[in-house]
């Protein structure tokens, strides 16, 4: 699995720019101005990991290809994301949830990926994690407000936990890609990753007042490229510039 590493960083980088991509839609939709910056500078983050990521698997292929390569000239099937990341944006509930339940995950398998035996990999995770470390307390903070607030918010952000939920399972469906990782770059244990993100999230939907899904089929698929019916447009509108242009720069 001479390519392992570079459908490892892919994946990442995938993850990050489809998500990057849905907090970008958010723009100028925020309940108050406080929110709308937080946002704005969350996208950013994810924008410039992906591009960390990108760059990295562009010097892994080894055939030319950069960032631009990788964001805007593959078809959607090519992507490799979690499918959570790409689920539309809904209410403001649902954006919480979602970033809480992938950040959750998210910043425990950076801390990993930062003590692996890959440097360059190692060195992004730990740019990466203090950034998202920085989300998951602000999600932490508005879902605790929305799930212990009035009847109608704690309502409705149940909703979104009840559907989101079904998209955590793969956070910790490992394949042959991951087993290489550990094997050969000391990379994460998604078992003991599973273990702290299951005590981790059960601790902030004790302060909110939610209630974790029972007996929830699990859905997965992203990182084999199997996607749901909202990724085509995203990835459409995404690539639209680049497509219409291709070779344009500023």
């Amino acid at each position: 699995m001479s390519d392992a590493l570079l459908r490892y960083v892919l994946r990442l980088g995938d993850t990050a720019l489809v998500t990057a991509q849905r907090m970008i839609e958010r723009v100028a939709g925020e309940p108050e101005l406080e929110e709308e910056l937080a946002n704005a500078n969350f996208a950013l983050d994810y924008i410039g990991q992906a591009r960390m990521l990108y760059t990295y698997a562009g010097e892994l292929d080894g055939n030319g290809a950069d960032e631009d390569h990788f964001a805007f000239r593959r078809d959607a099937q090519q992507f490799r994301n979690l499918l959570i990341a790409e689920q539309p944006n809904g209410h403001f509930g649902d954006a919480i949830v979602r970033q809480f339940l992938f950040e959750s995950f998210y910043v425990l398998l950076l801390n990993a990926l930062a003590q692996c035996s890959d440097a360059r990999l190692a060195e992004i995770a730990v740019r990466a994690e203090k950034e998202v470390r920085y989300h998951l307390r602000y999600a932490m903070q508005w879902l605790v407000r929305l799930g212990d607030g009035t009847e109608e918010s704690h309502a409705r952000v149940q909703a979104s936990l009840d559907e989101f939920w079904r998209y955590t399972g793969e956070f910790f469906t490992g394949d042959d890609v991951d087993a290489h990782l550990r094997r050969e770059y000391a990379g994460p244990d998604l078992t003991a990753i599973a273990e702290e993100w299951r005590k981790n999230v059960a601790a902030v939907l004790a302060e909110a007042t939610l209630t974790a899904p029972a007996d929830v089929h699990m859905v997965d698929g992203g990182r084999a490229g199997r996607h749901s019916e909202h990724f085509g447009f995203l990835v459409a509108e995404m690539q639209h510039l680049q497509r219409s242009y291709p070779g344009a720069s500023w």
